[in-house]
């Protein structure tokens, strides 16, 4: 009788170069898309050129941590710009993996022999190499604006780029999991993006929501992105905060989590929302 070979364990080796493989394909994937990079510029350059120009005068900021001095408005809202790179490119993560979902690309990756959570996370710090790229990009265009950090911030943000991105990142990817066609991510953007954006300090300080309007200030107070947009901004004039790190932290592992179980085949949302036509995964 002829034994049955036993599967090859993967070793160390077959697990980088499936990271690699994997993260390479997203950067891949962006640099191929100039109009992508472009679009992820344009956002944060309108209302770094236009709006904080003319909200300058409106939108005062007294002296406030990490600032030890007064601020211009346009050095006050770079930091929640930084985040809207990130946001935005969380969202086209979505839409990418809900393309891919409807063309097959991803049964082809999750029937492979690594587990369906290292893919995940593959693609997920493919998402966020992506974002950094951005950011850097926009971050060297303020500079010339005279928005200029103390150079050690371009350094010591980035951990809080990182963690930022994967926060954003893991929220896309179980987003991804519930939009079943492309055509409706339009709605996410209006439901999602836009609110968590504006209710939040990118734009301006929480001690003014709290003064305008009680109930937001609630609302920005327990919005994760305002902690990302804090994290960042005491980041980037190599500050310490241990709050919002936590609370990013821990809706991190929250939204990863979440993503994980709803792409598990036999528990998840794929499973109870069916096989996606075209042999989705």
């Amino acid at each position: 009788m002829t034994a049955v070979p036993k599967a090859r364990r993967l070793d160390v080796a077959a697990y980088i170069a499936c990271f690699y493989g994997v993260v390479w394909r997203e950067v891949l994937r962006f640099l191929h898309q100039r109009e992508r990079f472009l679009a992820a510029l344009v956002r944060p350059l309108v209302w770094l050129f236009i709006f904080a120009a003319g909200f300058r005068q409106v939108l005062g900021v007294s002296i406030i941590p990490p600032y030890e001095t007064y601020v211009l408005y346009e050095v006050f809202v770079t930091p929640g710009l930084v985040g809207m790179v990130l946001l935005f490119n969380a969202m086209q993560t979505s839409l990418s993996m809900v393309h891919d979902r409807e063309t097959g690309t991803m049964r082809t990756l999750l029937v492979s022999p690594f587990p369906r959570s290292f893919l995940l996370v593959s693609k997920l710090l493919g998402g966020v190499a992506v974002a950094l790229l951005q950011v850097y990009a926009f971050l060297l265009i303020a500079y010339f604006w005279e928005i200029e950090p103390p150079l050690i911030g371009y350094i010591t943000v980035l951990p809080a780029l990182v963690l930022s991105g994967l926060m954003l990142g893991a929220l896309a990817l179980f987003m991804s999991s519930v939009i079943r066609q492309l055509e409706n991510f339009a709605g996410v953007m209006n439901f999602v993006i836009f609110p968590m954006f504006f209710a939040s300090s990118a734009l301006y300080p929480l001690w003014r929501i709290k003064e305008s309007s009680p109930l937001l200030y609630e609302i920005c107070r327990i919005n994760p992105f305002t902690h990302a947009v804090e994290l960042i901004r005491f980041a980037l004039y190599a500050k310490l905060a241990p709050a919002p790190l936590a609370i990013v932290a821990g809706f991190t592992a929250f939204f990863l989590g979440a993503a994980i179980y709803a792409y598990n085949p036999s528990k998840g949302l794929i499973s109870r929302r069916g096989t996606p036509r075209n042999g989705g995964a």
